[in-house]
Order: structure tokens, then C-alpha cells, then sequence
């Protein structure tokens, strides 16, 4: 079978998966073809075992069996998720986001229901950040099972109890409703309310452990604006790194947003010619990657690790440029 040949076919899947009945003259048009191809191809189809039927009448056409719908995807729970996990993140990726989000649509029809809730939980509750930055930093491995479970949470309005903390000796108590996903920075944050005082915060997925039962139904109020996403940086940016640090730049805030990645951090003004970068890291030496390529004038005081790594880097740099 040619490479054309196989282009069309998944072609004409998509078509026939898009409708309920299509004919063969609609066929043909769409995929530029004459009819007795569209004929020879619906052949090929059902050798490969998809069950397209022939509806004969005045609406007759081509239908997949089962009245119209594929059989169901053999996929185990898990492997769901990790596909719809797959599909979400790529509308971070210009260019493909449409295609991502028609791909996720067509998994409605060819997963069984129990398996769709699930999916569409996670799909329907789920923000993407800013694509990061590199990192020398190894990514959190991301627990499927664990986000279908905070994304059905947020559908159901269920209130969620848990150890919260970076390692087992840094374990918090927390109960907290769950509003969004948010998947930023190539890790997975739940912007939750805080019970009592309803605080609200961005809480690391890879830093939680789910305890049952949970804490019960929630009224929703939702965050003011509905930009989860943006919270989640500017969360992240005071709270959610290994490494935290101000850096002084001296440049107006707008010249300094200009030229940052969005996931780097938070700006404040100082004066018409002065801001501060407030950002961090996993790690000192991706925090002083972000802020070299600045190209402008910065000054830090603090933490002493990232002090001391800049020193570092400022005479490693100066040796290696051979003297005027």
C-alpha cells in the first residue's frame, strides 16, 4: 500500500468517524477521488477490520457498524489518561492545538463511557501553562492515576485531604478544595482553597499524597478573573521553587518582561528606570541562566548558594576570554 494510499484511508476514517452517514459521492469529493476509489478504499477498510457498513436508500452512504460508531479503544484506565495527558499539553505548542483538541474529541467515540468521564474529567479541568525552560533538574515522573483523581475531584466539587511536602520527613496536613489542573513548567499544579482560612494556592502534584476519604463537598467560588494559569506563576514564582531569590535589575519592568520566558517569573516596579525580578529555580544554575540572558545590568544579594555560584560563573567566564 502507497504512502498516498494510506493518507487517504485515515482520511476517510476521519470523515466517516465524523458523521453519522456519508455517501459515496460526498466521499469522493471530499477526498478528491472518484467514486469507484472511494469503493475499492471502504474494501481495504474493512480487511483491516473496521466495520463500515453500506446503507442503502435515499440516504444511503457509508456508516461505521455498531449504528455509526467505532468499537470500543482497548485501553486500559491509566494508558486513557495518558493519552487525553498527551493531547492537553500539545495546546502549548503553537501550530498544533487545533489538531490536538479535534484529536480529543474524535477519543469520545471510540472509548467506552466509563473510560470518556474519566478522560473528559481530566480534559475539562485542566489548564497549560507557558512551555518552560530548560533545567538541569530531573522532571518529576507525572502519576497518571493521581491526576485523574484530582480532575474528578474538581468536577464533582469533592474536597481533598492529603500529606503535602517536597520528601517524608516534610509532610503538612491539608485539606483543600481543588478548582484546576494546571500544567506549567513541565510539572502539574492543583490551584486549591485552603481549609480554613480559604488562602488560595498553587499545590505540586508530584508533592502530594491523596488520603480517603476526602474532605467532603464545597460550595464553588471560583478565583476572581478565572486565569489559573496566571495564578499559578505568580504562586510558583513566591513559593513553589527548591530556589527563590530577588533579583535588582536595573531596567524598567516593562523592558524586563519584554525578555523573559513567562514561566521565569514576576516583576515589580521600583521607578521609571528599576525593577525587581522576583523568580527562582530547582537549582542556582538555572536560575542564573534565566537571569543572564537578561542582557541587563542585575544585582543579587541573596540566597548565598546563588551568590556564591555567580562568583563562580563571573571567573570561570573571565579566564576563558583571553586577555586585550
Amino acid at each position: 500500500m502507497s504512502l498516498q494510499t494510506s493518507s487517504r484511508l485515515i482520511a476517510l476514517l476521519g470523515h466517516l468517524q465524523a458523521r453519522t452517514t456519508v455517501t459515496g459521492p460526498e466521499l469522493a469529493a471530499l477526498l478528491g477521488v472518484g467514486e469507484r476509489t472511494v469503493r475499492k478504499d471502504v474494501e481495504r477498510l474493512r480487511e483491516l477490520g473496521y466495520p463500515v457498513e453500506a446503507v442503502r436508500g435515499a440516504a444511503g452512504g457509508y456508516r461505521f457498524g455498531d449504528h455509526g460508531r467505532l468499537p470500543p479503544l482497548l485501553l486500559e484506565a491509566d494508558e486513557a489518561v495518558a493519552v487525553a495527558v498527551g493531547l492537553g499539553t500539545v495546546s502549548a505548542v503553537r501550530g498544533i492545538e487545533d489538531a490536538g483538541a479535534l484529536a480529543l474529541a474524535k477519543l469520545q467515540h471510540v472509548l467506552p463511557d466509563r473510560l470518556w468521564r474519566r478522560v473528559q474529567a481530566l480534559s475539562e479541568s485542566t489548564d497549560v501553562g507557558p512551555v518552560d525552560t530548560a533545567t538541569n533538574v530531573e522532571v518529576p515522573p507525572v502519576d497518571v492515576a493521581l491526576l485523574a483523581d484530582l480532575a474528578t475531584a474538581i468536577r464533582d466539587r469533592e474536597g481533598l485531604r492529603l500529606f503535602y511536602g517536597p520528601g517524608t520527613d516534610v509532610e503538612e496536613r491539608v485539606e483543600c478544595d481543588p478548582y484546576r489542573l494546571v500544567s506549567c513548567q513541565q510539572r502539574w499544579y492543583v490551584v486549591a482553597r485552603r481549609r480554613p482560612t480559604g488562602r488560595w494556592q498553587a499545590l505540586r502534584a508530584d508533592w502530594m499524597q491523596l488520603r480517603t476519604p476526602g474532605a467532603g463537598r464545597f460550595s464553588p467560588a471560583p478565583l476572581e478573573g478565572g486565569d489559573y494559569a496566571a495564578f499559578v506563576l505568580r504562586d510558583v514564582a513566591f513559593s513553589g521553587w527548591n530556589v527563590h531569590c530577588r533579583i535588582a535589575v536595573d531596567a524598567p519592568a516593562d523592558e524586563v518582561l519584554r525578555r523573559i520566558n513567562p514561566t521565569v517569573g514576576v516583576v515589580e516596579t521600583v521607578d521609571e528606570g528599576h525593577c525587581v525580578l522576583v523568580t527562582g529555580a530547582d537549582s542556582v544554575e538555572t536560575v542564573a541562566v534565566w537571569i543572564g540572558m537578561l542582557g541587563l545590568d542585575f544585582h543579587v544579594t541573596e540566597p548565598p548558594g546563588l551568590v556564591a555560584h555567580l562568583r563562580t560563573l563571573a571567573a570561570r567566564y573571565a579566564a576563558a576570554v583571553p586577555e586585550q
